[in-house]
């Protein structure tokens, strides 16, 4: 029997349940129209990945209750990396009321991710 707790993450085998789950609330998270929504699209062996680690979880915690962030681990989640066209990694993808307002491939400061960021937030 399956567990449903939503974890865009790590373990190797789900029940198709789960995975359809999972599926459609991505989709509900991205599609939030609270507030905006940051998608880090990631890999475990990305240099630039674990280099932007950090600075995404300060964004998160500097946008706290005003931002939701959202890590997805490419090889575990092909299906979303290819939804969204994610040829490189990190990627990072804004979503704001349902709508992608900016993406980029590549590490940035976080000074800059920040900026992006604040033209959204209320």
């Amino acid at each position: 029997m399956c567990s449903s707790p939503f974890h865009l993450s790590l373990r190797k085998k789900r029940c198709k349940d789960e995975i359809n789950m999972v599926k459609k609330t991505f989709a509900e998270l991205i599609n939030a129209r609270d507030m905006p929504v940051l998608v880090d699209f990631y890999a475990d062996w990305c240099g630039p990945c674990k280099t932007m680690s950090p600075i995404v979880q300060q964004i998160a915690g500097e946008f706290a209750g005003k931002l939701k962030v959202i890590k997805v681990n490419v090889d575990k989640n092909q299906g979303a990396a290819a939804q969204y066209r994610v040829q490189g990694v990190p990627t990072f993808v804004l979503f704001n009321k349902g709508q992608q307002v900016w993406r980029q491939s590549g590490a940035l400061p976080g000074h800059q991710l920040a900026q992006i960021i604040k033209q959204y937030v209320s």
